[in-house]
């Protein structure tokens, strides 16, 4: 049984990936008809049990909810994926101290408490799987977003952290990080950014990939949930506390 946040982009293509190898599904997102409608379409599509779970992951009753939700649908759980995550635009002397107490809350805490909610149960069934999506920004910073920056490499290390703690209990802990993935927030991004240059959003996006990416486009976030499932399954079963790029190339050093 899968857990996974999120109902669009990057997190609905990672369930629906899991849900065609035959993983019962649940996600969480704060949108409840959002959530409950794509839970209803996976669970038609690919025939397997599916839930949405209205909740927002920085709020710690919630996870409690979604923890006895999937407690009595599903007994338990093998695999959670953190997804939950926001960029950000601001400088280091000009931010609040509010605004990353809230994306620290998103990209750390709600991962620390997910973790400490389900693992729990993974250890009754015999081991499981977490996987966490960080960013190529946690190694190679954009000058813009330096608060999302510094929260997804935090991530990241308590990603390792966590692998190092519960190995022992046959739970394997990986981090993914994306590089240009074309979610809605990208569309969203390039619409706005586009109209002020006098050029379309697909030109935009296009020049983005070109500048950034040496394969010169960017993934769709179905290529990307490919990376969730094969780290989930037993042919990465020797794999743990290990961070994955999958970026085109993006990330500049040797890491």
């Amino acid at each position: 049984m899968l857990f996974r946040s999120g109902s669009v982009g990057i997190g609905l293509a990672v369930a629906r990936a899991f849900a065609r190898e035959g993983a019962e599904v649940a996600i969480g997102a704060r949108t409840k008809e959002r959530v409950e409608k794509e839970a209803e379409n996976i669970s038609r599509e690919y025939n397997i049990k599916a839930i949405g779970i209205p909740m927002d992951v920085t709020i710690p009753s919630d996870i409690e909810k979604a923890r006895e939700i999937i407690e009595v649908e599903f007994g338990g759980i093998d695999i959670l994926i953190n997804n939950a995550g926001t960029g950000t635009e601001e400088t280091i002397l000009e931010a609040p101290d509010d605004k990353w107490y809230q994306v620290w809350d998103l990209h750390v805490m709600a991962a620390v408490r997910t973790a400490k909610a389900f693992v729990p149960y993974m250890k009754k069934r015999g081991g499981g799987v977490i996987l966490n999506t960080s960013s190529i920004c946690a190694r190679q910073p954009l000058w813009y977003e330096p608060i999302y920056n510094t929260t997804k490499a935090a991530l990241s290390m308590m990603t390792k952290c966590l692998a190092n703690e519960v190995i022992k209990d046959n739970i394997r802990v990986n981090t993914i990080s994306p590089g240009l993935i074309l979610t809605p927030d990208w569309w969203k991004t390039a619409g706005k950014l586009a109209e002020k240059e006098g050029i379309t959003p697909e030109a935009y996006l296009d020049r983005v990939a070109r500048e950034n990416a040496p394969i010169a486009r960017f993934a769709t976030p179905e290529e990307l949930a490919e990376t969730y499932v094969f780290l989930a399954s037993e042919n990465a079963s020797y794999t743990t506390g290990s961070t994955y790029y999958v970026d085109g190339g993006w990330l500049s050093v040797v890491d």
